[in-house]
């Protein structure tokens, strides 16, 4: 047992439900928003090469932001995951607190978020992820409902481990997880030529390749490889406009 009853309850909570079509890593999330005053959750999880991916949200808006915020390289969830420590933001609407994300802060404002705690999974120096919670309003959380988060944070630890335990992978990422990955670095890979291409943002170039997806009945996924291989081309779009 370990020495916080908090995180002990938080895992077994977790195992104890029958497995269905949420995920581990989607029931964690859904149990921040249930257990904290937050208004959004999200689960991201990172490899060695720097991928990022989003396994767990508890709204579209969350998971879009989330995995934004990678794409541009600039956030509190990046800062966590890059420095080892909890990202503390109180309010992504004051601009003195938020300068070194002008890319990020706008789009973070739009989704009507306004306060974001982001915290670093990992196990010594290796880093797993992120756990990110969102408010609707400023403010931090209360001493009690951090260190409940902290532990949220923990369980989300083993979360991941337990993913890797019931794998039937030697190393690396359980199978399911490793395809995902291989899918968001074509993502990220269609992403940088859509705004090469188009003479936009990494930002604006995302929602480019999502709004093409959603016009088209289409995944994001899709729609990338046929930007990396060359059947779509947004240079060509936009001349056409």
């Amino acid at each position: 047992m370990s020495a916080d009853p908090r995180l002990d309850a938080i895992v077994t909570d977790l195992l104890r439900e029958k497995e269905g079509e949420q995920s581990l890593p989607q029931r964690l999330c859904d149990a921040c928003l249930e257990a904290l005053p937050v208004s959004a959750a999200a689960l991201t999880l990172s490899n060695g090469d720097g991928v990022h991916l989003v396994v767990g949200a508890t709204d579209e808006r969350t998971r879009v932001l989330e995995e934004l915020e990678f794409t541009l390289g600039e956030g509190p969830a990046v800062d966590a995951s890059q420095a080892g420590g909890p990202v503390l933001v109180t309010d992504l609407r004051e601009r003195e607190g938020t300068s070194r994300w002008p890319a990020y802060r706008p789009e973070a404002a739009a989704a009507n978020l306004r306060s974001q705690f982001s915290f670093p999974l990992q196990i010594g120096a290796i880093r797993l992820g992120v756990l990110t919670l969102y408010r609707n309003q400023p403010g931090l959380l209360s001493d009690a409902d951090m260190a409940h988060a902290l532990a949220f944070a923990d369980a989300a630890v083993i979360v991941l481990l337990h993913l890797q335990d019931v794998s039937d992978t030697e190393g690396g990422l359980a199978r399911d997880l490793g395809r995902r990955f291989d899918m968001t670095a074509e993502l990220h890979q269609a992403t940088g030529m859509v705004a090469v291409q188009a003479g936009v943002g990494m930002a604006e170039a995302l929602l480019l390749i999502r709004g093409r997806a959603f016009a088209s009945d289409r995944t994001a996924v899709t729609v990338a490889r046929d930007v990396l291989a060359g059947r779509l081309n947004f240079r060509e779009d936009k001349d056409h406009d």
